[in-house]
């Protein structure tokens, strides 16, 4: 049973897209988020409402200017060549990424520009409004939600990779479970192998806890958490 044809263009059903689309849009990124991935909450949510915004100025053009074919693929080409500059946005400093949430915003405005350009306000308002909202409130959420889960990143350098097995032995006496694992050789002098790890973390166990049985094994040369 379907709750009611949204398809329709009217503002109700323009506030109800918008909605559900930062709904979820928050839930991926804050299952995103507590998993301490690149992007996270703030970043997934903007990137959906802009995907809607892009769909909603289409049927706007469709419905209002139905002999201009050629915007849509001018809207596109904005689209995609914002999204290029966005990429430049994004830095990768050691274990960290950073410029996403930038990156995401600037291509998200690229598509609050179109609507607004096209006649289409009421879109690019709600849009506004939603990313504002989501850029200031959800980071706290965010937060919340990172301290309270049992999931943890953490990147390893060892001198070996053969010490890789002594490693997830200790973590198993600790009561660690896995969740996922990369390996890559380092190019760092003393550095044989760098290890990203995302684990579950019990209640019991603290990260203070793992860290501490990490170094001071002999050949872990730097231990960080996320």
């Amino acid at each position: 049973m379907m709750l009611g044809n949204f398809a329709e263009w009217n503002l109700q059903n323009i506030l109800v897209r918008v909605l559900v689309s930062a709904l979820l849009g928050g839930i991926i990124g804050l299952d995103r988020g507590m998993k301490h991935r690149g992007a996270g909450t703030k970043t997934i949510t903007v990137v959906c409402l802009g995907a809607t915004l892009v769909m909603l100025t289409e049927q706007y053009i469709q419905i209002y200017f139905p002999g201009l074919a050629n915007m849509n693929r001018m809207a596109a080409q904005v689209i995609s060549g914002v999204g290029f500059i966005g990429v430049g946005t994004i830095i990768v400093s050691r274990h960290r990424v950073r410029g996403l949430t930038t990156a995401a915003t600037l291509w998200a405005s690229a598509c609050i520009g179109l609507a607004v350009g096209i006649g289409f306000v009421e879109g690019g308002v709600l849009i506004t409004a939603m990313m504002l909202v989501s850029l200031h409130v959800l980071p706290y959420v965010e937060r919340f939600a990172t301290r309270h889960s049992h999931f943890c990143n953490v990147f390893i350098d060892l001198e070996e990779s053969r010490d890789l097995h002594t490693v997830i032995q200790k973590l198993k006496e600790a009561g660690v479970t896995i969740d996922s694992m990369d390996t890559s050789e380092s190019k760092s002098e003393g550095v044989g192998i760098s290890v990203h790890m995302v684990l579950y973390l019990k209640k019991a166990v603290r990260r203070t806890e793992i860290y501490d049985i990490l170094v001071k094994l002999d050949k872990v040369v730097s231990v960080d958490f996320l």
